[in-house]
């Protein structure tokens, strides 16, 4: 387990609150893993991306991307892109939907959402979706590894560990991923994300990269 120190910061809302901060030597070897990795990954899939694209926009009308603005690295909001899997109006039909909208309120997911496209099921069950996520992590908004992405409705069930988990930057993989994916409750997302960032070391972020591997070409745990 790596050496870790608390620095004083200030959360979105502007308190003064501590972090977790990895030493200097830790965070220069997992950005450039993240460098290296997201930008080997975005050359070598760039074909798939394209014929993904092509086929969202063959599937159902609307953006070829989905877009989401969630809370980053020390509490600083970024904008998520995604390929589209939904259709067009899914908000209006969430809303629409006193069903709907209740499963989403209390489990933060919806179990065969109806909202969901065609092609947005193969997609999200080899995790193909994430992809436009290496772009992210390019930019250092993101971690190839690292918590899962939280918006602003999923923070608050953090209390008072969410300054914890906004120690690291969210991960295009994480401890959640290939430990059930979908099939793991929120509470125990929870625990992952703060066992991930309380124990980190290198060999943790090679392991879980290596284990996400089999973990999406069978899509075990997938939605």
């Amino acid at each position: 387990m790596r050496n870790t120190r608390l620095i004083s910061s200030r959360s979105v809302a502007h308190t003064a609150v501590a972090f977790v901060e990895l030493p200097t030597s830790g965070r220069f070897l997992k950005r450039t893993m993240d460098i290296a990795g997201s930008a080997a990954c975005l050359i070598l899939l760039s074909p798939l991306l394209v014929l993904i694209a092509i086929g969202i926009k063959i599937d159902s009308a609307g953006p070829i991307l989905f877009s989401r603005r969630l809370i980053g690295y020390h509490g600083n909001p970024f904008t998520a892109h995604k390929f589209r899997t939904m259709v067009a109006d899914a908000h209006d039909l969430l809303v629409s939907s006193p069903d709907l909208l209740g499963e989403y309120r209390t489990n933060l997911k919806i179990t065969n959402d109806p909202r969901v496209t065609q092609l947005g099921r193969v997609l999200r069950k080899f995790s193909l979706d994430e992809l436009p996520q290496l772009v992210s992590v390019l930019k250092g908004e993101m971690s190839l590894v690292g918590p899962r992405m939280l918006g602003d409705i999923e923070l608050e069930r953090y209390g008072a560990s969410r300054d914890t988990v906004l120690s690291f930057k969210p991960g295009l993989t994480g401890l959640w991923q290939v430990n059930g994916r979908h099939t793991v409750s929120f509470e125990r997302r929870m625990e992952l994300d703060l066992e991930y960032v309380r124990s980190w070391n290198l060999w943790l972020d090679l392991s879980i990269l290596l284990k996400t591997i089999p973990v999406v070409l069978t899509a075990r745990g997938a939605a």
